[in-house]
């Protein structure tokens, strides 16, 4: 048995010739072309949604200076927002949220051709915003909404009170484990400047923006998270990550690595 075959079997995989293969990649093409057909009707069902018109006069703490939500929009018509987990006083932001915003960068020059401008924000002071990107060597706009009501009146931020009431709604209608937690919402600005609010989502919906986790999906493993405490105790701040393993191929049967691991065994 090669290497090969000893790690599909250690997942409990058939080898099969490549014919059974393409008849089963077929089958499973065809479920694929469900979800994405489901997916794109979902889509349509979000754009139809209603819209809320924001009449609160948020302004946040920019590198630029004071700006309001409307400013924010950077001349687009679209904004996105993400809820950075990153409270007063912490000394780094939540390693998950870092995790989405790693994403951003990447995502942003291709989202300003479609008139949407992507950033995050957070509760903490401007400067704990700056320190923290400086060290994640982030560009995605990133601003800050201390001593405004913007992370409450949007479901990410909670008071001590309520989280020992369990009051607290996170979700549309859950209890959140945190204080903080992470979420993703949407604007329109129209050409009379009003401000819209038209979709948030949070919880498992905020996987949209880690698409590292679809490439997983792909892979035979997946994203391997069944054995961890929580889904994502394997994430680390990019900069923290140790260096990945090398996987060492089984030696071939016959070697003399082989041999002595067959005496061992039997030892």
């Amino acid at each position: 048995m090669n290497a090969a075959i000893a790690n599909l079997s250690a997942v409990n995989r058939p080898v099969v010739s490549r014919d059974q293969w393409i008849a089963e990649r077929k089958t499973l093409l065809a479920r694929e072309k469900e979800l994405t057909r489901l997916s794109d009707q979902i889509a349509r069902e979000r754009r139809a949604l209603p819209w809320v018109l924001i009449d609160e006069n948020y302004v946040f703490d920019t590198p630029e200076g004071r700006r309001t939500l409307a400013d924010l929009f950077d001349g687009r018509r679209q904004l996105m927002v993400q809820h950075f987990m990153l409270a007063p006083g912490w000394e780094q932001g939540c390693k998950s949220c870092s995790y989405m915003a790693d994403h951003n960068d990447g995502a942003n020059v291709h989202l300003a051709q479609r008139d949407v401008t992507l950033l995050a924000v957070s509760r903490a002071p401007l400067a704990e915003i700056e320190r923290f990107r400086e060290r994640m060597g982030w560009q995605f706009k990133w601003v800050s909404s201390h001593g405004t009501d913007f992370n409450r009146d949007f479901g990410v931020t909670f008071t001590p009170e309520e989280m020992a009431k369990d009051e607290a709604d996170y979700n549309f209608g859950k209890s959140p484990p945190g204080q903080e937690m992470p979420g993703v919402s949407v604007f329109y600005r129209d050409d009379a400047g009003q401000v819209f609010h038209t979709y948030s989502t949070y919880g498992r919906g905020v996987e949209v923006m880690m698409h590292a986790y679809n490439l997983l999906d792909l892979t035979p493993k997946g994203r391997d998270e069944d054995n961890l405490r929580f889904t994502m105790d394997w994430v680390r701040h990019h900069d923290r990550y140790e260096p990945a393993p090398a996987v060492k191929a089984a030696p071939a049967a016959g070697s003399c690595c082989g041999a002595q691991g067959q005496k061992a065994a039997v030892a």
